[in-house]
């Protein structure tokens, strides 16, 4: 009988052209399915949490595969990062019910954007965080950014190609915090729109600078406007830093 297995992750996504599989370019996905190939002599379908972009990283990650293989959850750990390169590890394995999906199933997701405000960039975050030179208020942008929350139609911070069509969606926390010289924007929901979070950074840089106003936010859930909004940040600041899940999904497993 075919077990559903949910495997927790994480990767540095500077190599990768995001997560999912790409006809020609890496992707971690890629790479996933030549590890669990090489574990178990077969191909699997492997189903990802999330869409990432090329360069994006994630410190938590899931994704679910049906499998035959009799391998033990913790066995199947070791075995798939003895297979892995060094920026990407297979942190756990679990059995879950067979109805479970890594990316329906999730409640809400949470990411992190850095940005290394100092006028000398720092090379120790040149692939994990925006380099920006200017003067950053996070009190300001962090008043900016509550603006965020709640439900609302996102349209407005939407790159062009993506495939969903209801744009609304629900924001329970979005803060902007300083330490040093590194600049974090965290931002917490329901679900996220293509390149929605690197434009919502885009948007507070823009804040920032002055050509957007603050209290300009609400008119855009009602207008759509792509172009009222903020640029889309650069990718290598963002983060997938976590995935929640309903305990209720782990407390019971099914074949």
């Amino acid at each position: 009988m075919a077990r559903n297995l949910l495997f927790g992750i994480c990767y540095r996504g500077t190599r990768y052209h995001g997560f999912q599989m790409q006809t020609n370019a890496l992707s971690v996905c890629d790479v996933l399915h030549q590890a669990v190939t090489a574990v178990t002599g077969t191909r699997h379908g492997i189903i990802g949490c999330s869409r990432t972009d090329t360069g994006v990283h994630a410190r938590e990650y899931f994704f679910h595969m049906k499998t035959e293989s009799p391998i033990p959850e913790d066995a199947f750990v070791r075995a798939l990062n003895a297979h892995l390169p060094q920026d990407i590890a297979v942190l756990s394995c679990r059995e879950v019910p067979g109805e479970f999906h890594a990316r329906f199933c999730a409640r809400e997701k949470e990411y992190v954007y850095q940005i290394w405000n100092a006028p000398v960039r720092n090379p120790f975050y040149e692939d994990t965080a925006l380099h920006y030179k200017y003067p950053l208020d996070e009190a300001l942008l962090d008043r900016a950014a509550s603006a965020f929350v709640g439900t609302h139609d996102f349209g407005a911070f939407c790159s062009a190609g993506g495939s969903v069509t209801d744009t609304v969606r629900t924001i329970f926390d979005a803060r902007v915090r300083r330490e040093g010289k590194l600049v974090t924007f965290t931002v917490r929901g329901n679900g996220f729109l293509y390149n929605m979070v690197r434009i919502l950074v885009g948007t507070l840089l823009e804040i920032s600078e002055g050509k957007i106003l603050p209290e300009s936010i609400p008119a855009l859930y009602v207008s759509g406007d792509r172009g009222g909004a903020g640029r889309t940040a650069p990718p290598q600041g963002l983060f997938l830093n976590r995935v929640v899940y309903d305990e209720a999904w782990f407390c019971t497993k099914q074949a």
